[in-house]
C-alpha cells in the first residue's frame, strides 16, 4: 500500500490514507511526499473530493471508511484491483512465485530504469538508500510484485511475467497444493502470445503451471541446463561474479553485491525479464552492479561490540534455510545466532519439519511466540514456539523457546559475545527485537 501511495502520488494524484499501526518512520516519510496518514480509522478522514477508496486485505467490508464510501458512492478498489486498473494500457512486467519476488522486482525495476524506459514501479518492500517501495515512470512499462495471496495476482494483465517457484505456502488460501498450482496456472495464461514467460528449470509445479501457456516460456537456472544460465560463480571484491548464457551462448557478466546463492537466481531471472521488455545487455551488467538491496533482506542493520547484527523477512522454511547459508558463506567463522518469529499458525504447522531442518543451520537458535496475523490464536502461538524448539533439538540443532520477545531480548544480552552474528527473522514484529536491544545497549554504553 505504501508503494502504490507513492507511485500514486509521483503520477499526479493527491493521497490520503489511515492505519491502525504505522509507524512514525513510514508516517514521516509518507509526509514528506505530501501524503497524509491517519493514525487508527474514522469515516471523518474520507474527505469531500475523494474520488476512489483503495484497501488493503486486512481491512474488511465493515470497516468506517469503507462503509462511508460506500454511503457516498466512492468507488472502492482492493489493492490488486488497484493495480490492475492502473495497469490498463501499460506493459505489466511481474513477478510472481513464493520467494524473491520483492528483490527480483526491485532489480527489475532498476535495470529498465536504467535502460532509459522510464518504468513504473511496485515492490513489497523499500530499496535501500531511496526510502522508496515504488515510484512513477512515464514510460510504457508498469513492474509489480505479483502475489499469490488471495489469488491478486490475477487481477493484473501482465505482458512479461516470471514465476520464480511455486511452494506450498498461504494455507488459509490453498489448503492443497493443488490449488495454489491452479491459481498460477490461471496467472500464466494471462501472458499473451506476443508476451514472454520465464520459469526456474528446477520447478515442476512452475512447469506444471506453464503446461496451458499462451506465452513463449523460456527457463532460468543457476548452474544448471536452462535456456538462461548462471554459470562460474565466484566470490570476487565487492560481491559475487557470476557469467551469464543465452541458449548457449555468452550474454554478459555481471557483478552482484548483495550475497547468496539465492539472490544469483533472482538477478538472472532479473536479468531475462527485463532483457524480453527490452532492456539492453549495458543495462543489465550496469544496473544490477549497482543494485543496493532492499530492506529487511539479509541487511546488516548495525553492529555493538564485534557483534553484526542482520535482519532478514524469511518466514518459509526455503527462505530460512537460505539465509543462514548465506550467513554461513559470508561468516565461516564466526558464531551464528538467529531469533526466529514463525509467521501464521498454519504456515508453521504445515511446515513444522521444514522448519525445524532449516534452522539447525544456525548455532544458537532462540523461537518466540508465532506471529498470529490474520488468524484468531489463543495458547498456540507460544505453544508452537516451544514445540518447533523440542524439534530442532531432535534434528541435530541447538534451540531454545522464548515466551516473550522481551524475554530473546534479555537472553542475548547475557549471551551474546564479540564476533557473532545475530539474524532476526520473520515477517512479523521481530524487528522490534533489534530496535529494543539497541536501546538497552545504548543505554549500557552510555553508563560506561
Amino acid at each position: 500500500m505504501k508503494a502504490l501511495a507513492e507511485l500514486l502520488t509521483g503520477s499526479g494524484w493527491q493521497v490520503s490514507g489511515s492505519d491502525n499501526n504505522a509507524t512514525s518512520n513510514t508516517v514521516s516519510a509518507l509526509a514528506r511526499r505530501g501524503l497524509r496518514i491517519h493514525p487508527g480509522h474514522h469515516r471523518g478522514f474520507i474527505q469531500e473530493e475523494t474520488d476512489v477508496l483503495v484497501y488493503s486485505p486486512a481491512v474488511g467490508p465493515d470497516n468506517a471508511e469503507r462503509l462511508e464510501a460506500r454511503r457516498r458512492s466512492i468507488p472502492q478498489f482492493s489493492y490488486s484491483q488497484m493495480l490492475g486498473r492502473l495497469m490498463r494500457n501499460r506493459q505489466g512486467v511481474c513477478i510472481a512465485g513464493t520467494h524473491g519476488k520483492s528483490t527480483t522486482t526491485a532489480m527489475t525495476g532498476c535495470i529498465l530504469t536504467v535502460a532509459g524506459l522510464q518504468p513504473s514501479v511496485v515492490i513489497g518492500a523499500e530499496v535501500r538508500g531511496a526510502g522508496v517501495s515504488g515510484w512513477f515512470g512515464a514510460g510504457e512499462h508498469f513492474v509489480v510484485e505479483s502475489c499469490e495471496f488471495q489469488r491478486s495476482f490475477l487481477d493484473l494483465s501482465p505482458r512479461f511475467a516470471v514465476i520464480l517457484g511455486i511452494e506450498p505456502d498461504h494455507f488459509d488460501c490453498y489448503p492443497q497444493f493443488d490449488e495454489a498450482i491452479a491459481a498460477f496456472s490461471e496467472f500464466a495464461q494471462k501472458v499473451p502470445a506476443s508476451g514472454r514467460l520465464l520459469i526456474p528449470a528446477g520447478s515442476e509445479p512452475a512447469k506444471t503451471s506453464c503446461i496451458a501457456a499462451l506465452a513463449p516460456v523460456e527457463t532460468f537456472g543457476v548452474e544448471t541446463a536452462a535456456d538462461w544460465q548462471a554459470n562460474d560463480i565466484r566470490k570476487s571484491p565487492g560481491g559475487t561474479r557470476f557469467r551469464v548464457y543465452h541458449h548457449g551462448d555468452f550474454f554478459t557478466e555481471i557483478l552482484l553485491p548483495v550475497p547468496g546463492r539465492h539472490n544469483v537466481a533472482n538477478a538472472l531471472a532479473a536479468a531475462a525479464l527485463a532483457h524480453a521488455a527490452g532492456a539492453d545487455t549495458t543495462a543489465i551488467r550496469d544496473a544490477l552492479a549497482e543494485f543496493p538491496g532492499i530492506c529487511r533482506r539479509f541487511e546488516v542493520v548495525g553492529s555493538w561490540r564485534g557483534v553484526t547484527l542482520i535482519d532478514d523477512y524469511a518466514h518459509h522454511p526455503t527462505a530460512v534455510k537460505a539465509v543462514l547459508e548465506t550467513a554461513r558463506e559470508e561468516f565461516p567463522k564466526r558464531r551464528l545466532w538467529c531469533v526466529f518469529q514463525p509467521h501464521q499458525i498454519s504456515r508453521t504447522q504445515a511446515l513444522f519439519a521444514d522448519f525445524a531442518e532449516s534452522l539447525t543451520r544456525a548455532d544458537q537458535v532462540l523461537l518466540v511466540p508465532v506471529y498470529a496475523a490474520r488468524e484468531l490464536a489463543h495458547n498456540e502461538p507460544t505453544e508452537l514456539a516451544h514445540a518447533l524448539a523440542e524439534q530442532v533439538q531432535a534434528a541435530g540443532g541447538n534451540a531454545r523457546a522464548m515466551d516473550t520477545l522481551d524475554r530473546a531480548v534479555r537472553t542475548l544480552e547475557d549471551e551474546l559475545s564479540p564476533g557473532d552474528v545475530l539474524i532476526t527473522m520473520g515477517a512479523g514484529d521481530i524487528g522490534k527485537v533489534h530496535h529494543a536491544f539497541t536501546r538497552r545497549l545504548q543505554k549500557h554504553h552510555t553508563a560506561e
